[in-house]
């Protein structure tokens, strides 16, 4: 009877905690992180295979891209350089952190052994290889994994630098890359060849080789400075990557601004050059337009003064010096009298004569009775 009891019980245990196993499956593969799936593990080129991805962040963007030389224990240690670029395609999760997309097949431009590399373009950098087998495609070993040092990142990466005045007429911004490494191996690093990549966008880096002199022993860490610089008028949201053994070790976003002195100068530019032009036409307008007849040009002339010497002036003003000379001169001095009223001038209008009694010449009226 206790016995019946007992498995009764343990059955009723049973039947609550079956509808629970999924949820905590599902619960422990999306704290795994992100994962991907492939429709298919081989396809040839020119055909397609669908990749469904699962555990990553809510409307994240994605690039797909089939790459060689990679396995998922390993990535890809060539980076974007050994991917399929061209055929690559973009995707956007749900608000799950799921997708699915069609990619078409295409041979990466290093051997396989193929990966379908899946990573974020934007935000916390995540992501997931699965495995592909291109047919057709040249396989080969990967290479050996370098033994002995291996440096890892200690501390968050900053970008120490300011913007100066050059920069903010088009000169090239610079910063530099400030990290603590550490060497977790065995044997000790020296001269590490760290790889700096400029971000802009969902473009991929342009990487550039810089050595670190110095040695890095096992249990040691070394403070790393490199100088990063993009190139002149630069401005935007670029990201920062170093990247050291084929492993990305860190990013660091970096907001460049708007070089608005060249805007200023452009503006100037359109601004001062019509303004010049038109008074150099102006200029020479003036100096080709033919004198009026009997008058003188008096744009930029002036007359000498009391004890002033020019003798070149008088040579050019010559109709009006001898104008000044021949011109008469008035004896009456008020503007008010016509030449008829102007007493001054009554006795030269009429003929002489003369009003003397004892003229001869002049007959005179008796009055009177004779």
């Amino acid at each position: 009877m206790k016995g019946a009891v007992r498995i009764a019980a343990l059955a009723a245990v049973l039947a609550l905690l079956l509808p629970l196993l999924p949820t905590a499956a599902g619960t422990a593969v999306a704290a795994d992180g992100p994962a991907v799936e492939l429709s298919t593990s081989q396809a040839g080129t020119g055909g397609s295979v669908t990749v469904r991805g699962s555990g990553w962040r809510a409307h994240a963007l994605l690039m797909v891209l089939i790459c060689g030389q990679a396995v998922p224990s390993r990535g890809v240690p060539g980076g974007t350089n050994s991917c399929a670029n061209a055929d690559g395609r973009a995707v956007t999760t749900d608000a799950h952190g799921s997708f699915s997309r069609k990619l078409p097949v295409a041979e990466p431009p290093v051997p396989c052994p193929c990966v379908v590399h899946v990573a974020t373009v934007t935000g916390a950098r995540a992501q997931a290889d699965a495995v592909l087998q291109v047919a057709g495609h040249a396989v080969e070993p990967l290479p050996a994994q370098p033994a002995g040092g291996r440096l890892s990142v200690l501390t968050d990466t900053r970008l120490d630098g300011s913007s100066g005045l050059l920069t903010w007429f088009g000169a090239p911004p610079a910063r530099t890359l400030v990290l603590t490494v550490g060497n977790v191996g065995t044997s000790p690093v020296k001269d590490p060849v760290f790889q700096v990549g400029t971000t802009y966008g969902v473009f991929a880096p342009q990487w550039e080789d810089q050595r670190w002199r110095g040695t890095i022993r096992p249990g040691k860490r070394a403070r790393i400075e490199l100088p990063v610089e993009l190139t002149g008028g630069a401005h935007g949201d670029y990201t920062v990557s170093l990247k050291y053994g084929g492993k990305v070790l860190a990013e660091q976003p970096w907001g460049v601004g708007r070089p608005w002195g060249v805007t200023l100068f452009w503006v100037l530019v359109f601004l001062v050059v019509p303004a010049a032009v038109f008074r150099a036409g102006m200029a020479l307008v003036d100096r080709v337009r033919p004198r009026r007849a009997g008058g003188v040009r008096h744009r930029g002339s002036r007359l000498p003064g009391p004890g002033s010497r020019l003798p070149g002036l008088a040579g050019r003003l010559p109709r009006f010096a001898a104008r000044a000379e021949q011109a008469p001169l008035s004896a009456s001095t008020l503007p008010w009298f016509t030449p008829d009223s102007d007493p001054g001038a009554a006795g030269r209008l009429s003929a002489p004569h003369d009003d003397s009694p004892t003229s001869h010449t002049t007959p005179t009226r008796r009055k009177g009775p004779p």
